[in-house]
């Protein structure tokens, strides 16, 4: 597969958000028009589910953007492997919230691999639509599926509310839920699973990996660590020697 340009590659501050949050969301990433013609087939389109990107080409051509490839490889390389895809819906004024949850259990032993999930967004999403929500920061946690279903709400979870064209790009093992819809219209997001096929160390613009603004992404603090922030800040270090291909950063000498 032919490289993607250079500055659709994310930068460092770009990749230490991932490394820190467990994910990224770009914003308006996807032209309007083909926003536009994805809802579309949504809409009209069938078989959908697992089925959807075989039945929409706009779809898939929302994953040839070089703009979309060029995060995709930064996360997982060039040689990434199609896993599965789905289209969810949350139907109008449905009042159930889904529990929360991670989509990968404990199945990778090596704790610096990891798949990517992107959730697309064909049309505006506003919070009263139930968005997806997501626990920042909590992608190194390991917990497996179903296991932290028992929870209810955390300091510092996030809606991701978007508008039409934004993708969330994110780690396999980030907590997350779906969420009530309170308007009379479908919700939609699409997600699809890749597979890093290769060493994820130096995939982004490395420049600048260990300037003074990166290492304060690194440092960011979430309220529900509590008392276990520091825990969590070690292995955070750990896993950004490991993406940006230098294992001595931040060790003391």
């Amino acid at each position: 597969m032919a490289r993607t340009a250079m500055e659709h590659l994310l930068d460092a501050r770009q990749m230490a958000r991932f490394c820190s949050d467990g994910l990224i969301v770009l914003e308006e990433l996807v032209p309007q028009e083909l926003n536009e013609a994805v809802y579309r087939d949504e809409l009209t389109v069938h078989p959908q589910g697992y089925e959807f990107w075989n039945s929409s080409e706009a779809i898939r051509k929302v994953f040839d953007l070089p703009q979309v490839n060029g995060v995709i490889e930064s996360l997982v390389g060039r040689n990434y492997v199609y896993d599965h895809s789905y289209l969810h819906t949350v139907q109008p004024k449905n009042s159930k919230s889904q529990n929360w949850h991670v989509d990968s259990g404990v199945m990778n032993p090596n704790p610096h691999h990891f798949d990517i999930q992107a959730f697309y967004f064909a049309h505006d999403t506003p919070i009263e639509m139930g968005p997806t929500l997501v626990l920042p920061g909590s992608h190194l946690r390991r917990a497996c599926y179903w296991s932290i279903s028992r929870y209810k709400n955390f300091e510092g979870q996030r809606h991701l509310a978007a508008k039409a064209g934004t993708i969330a790009f994110m780690h396999q093992d980030i907590w997350h839920c779906a969420q009530p819809n309170k308007t009379d219209r479908t919700r939609f997001v699409f997600k699809i699973r890749l597979n890093a096929a290769e060493q994820q160390r130096n995939l982004f613009r490395t420049d600048g990996y260990d300037d003074p603004e990166v290492i304060e992404i690194l440092k960011t603090q979430y309220p529900w660590y509590g008392s276990d922030w520091q825990k969590e800040y070690f292995q955070r270090l750990e896993f950004w020697r490991f993406l940006a291909g230098n294992d001595s950063i931040m060790k003391k000498r």
